[in-house]
């Protein structure tokens, strides 16, 4: 199971708090981990910062060698799709194929009204956008892009979301489910998605499980609230997280991206901890 991690704390109040963040990166390729990911929210609101991911991924590219960089995720219904299928491609041809592109519905309705985007209609937008990338890396489409992906067919492409709509849309277009990192709620997806291949020309089999996982280490504080279910439980300890992270694999995940819900401070310490303990 690969491990990849955020190169920065989950939506940082304070712009300071990015200023290091290629510098974490660095280090997270130097101590074995296999991506990075960057999420995305186009406003603030009550979360905090969120740097747009493809500026932040190219940046990161661009001072890395090794380490693949993967968006955790892009909102897919908020962009148009030529220009997004464009952008990827180009970062995947400049950072030699290191990119994955996590895309999923989004939630937040305040975004959808900025750019004046149905909200309703962001699922359908979506599978749209999906459709449109794929022909256009594939080179099917009635126009050609101005950069042309390194990696044929494009970039791996993470598709997130727990809905039988989702999981279609996964089947449909995605190398990979991108969802949380409970290992019973992948192993009910992953159920799932073999009821929803049945009749189609998918092998389930082919569809790889990511998650995302929240790390909070023994004797690291807790930064405000936790956007989700701490790896190892409630109370974490170095067993409980090996003991999740070997369930997670042994129900089919390949790919886990780790959050640090931590001061930006304490975050070279968790990598530390992270690298020693995988």
């Amino acid at each position: 199971m690969h491990i990849g991690f955020a190169p920065h704390r989950l939506w940082p109040t304070d712009p300071a708090d990015l200023a290091g963040v290629l510098d974490t990166a660095r280090l997270i390729e130097s101590l074995g981990f296999e991506h990075v990911i960057a999420g995305t929210h186009l406003l603030a609101g009550d979360l905090g910062l969120s740097p747009d991911p493809m500026v932040l991924l190219s940046a990161v590219a661009g001072a890395t060698s090794r380490v693949r960089v993967a968006t955790s995720i892009l909102i897919a219904p908020l962009y148009e799709p030529l220009v997004v299928a464009h952008q990827a491609a180009t970062l995947d041809a400049l950072s030699g194929g290191r990119l994955v592109l996590g895309v999923g519905t989004g939630w937040d309705r305040a975004e959808f009204d900025a750019v004046g985007v149905p909200f309703t209609e962001r699922g359908k937008r979506t599978d749209a956008g999906l459709a449109t990338m794929r022909a256009l890396w594939r080179g099917e489409s009635e126009v050609s892009l101005g950069m042309p992906p390194r990696t044929p067919d494009g970039p791996p492409v993470w598709i997130g979301g727990t809905s039988d709509a989702a999981l279609r849309r996964a089947l449909r277009f995605g190398d990979a489910w991108h969802g949380s990192g409970d290992p019973d709620a992948v192993t009910a997806a992953r159920a799932r998605i073999a009821q929803l291949a049945e009749g189609t020309d998918r092998d389930p089999d082919s569809l790889g499980l990511t998650v995302v996982s929240m790390l909070l280490p023994p004797g690291f504080e807790l930064s405000g609230k936790s956007p989700g279910a701490l790896l190892g439980g409630d109370q974490p300890s170095r067993e409980s997280i090996v003991d999740e992270l070997g369930r997670l694999e042994e129900a089919g995940v390949s790919s886990c991206s780790l959050w640090a819900p931590v001061d930006a401070a304490a975050l070279p310490d968790v990598l530390g901890w992270a690298a020693e303990l995988i």
